[in-house]
């Protein structure tokens, strides 16, 4: 004797099951670049910040860091560099081991 089960007894339905499709599209997003910003203080001359500011930041020409130091000194402050948060850390800890008074890093 042969006994069928209906779908009913295992809880299957009769119609069938619909899922969502799953999207394909990729959003790409890009790293935030951090600011290096160096602080004016009472303390370190012009000279010992344009030569750290040299130093210590790729690409950076004497007369740029020239004309950042008097930033640095006539606004109170002055974004030196800005790029990936690795290498602003990096820069960011160089120049104030040098002596330099830093800002914070913050986001771009």
């Amino acid at each position: 004797m042969v006994t069928r089960l209906s779908a009913a007894v295992y809880g299957a339905s009769t119609a069938p099951t619909v899922t969502p499709g799953k999207t394909t599209e990729v959003i790409r997003k890009t790293y935030p670049n951090y600011k290096v910003i160096v602080l004016n203080d009472d303390f370190n001359t012009f000279q010992h910040v344009s030569e750290c500011l040299m130093k210590y930041i790729p690409g950076m020409t004497g007369d740029l860091a020239w004309d950042l130091t008097n930033q640095i000194h006539y606004d109170g402050q002055a974004v030196v560099w800005v790029g990936p948060q690795e290498p602003a850390e990096l820069y960011h800890q160089q120049l104030r081991r040098a002596g330099l008074t830093m800002a914070p890093l913050e986001a771009a």
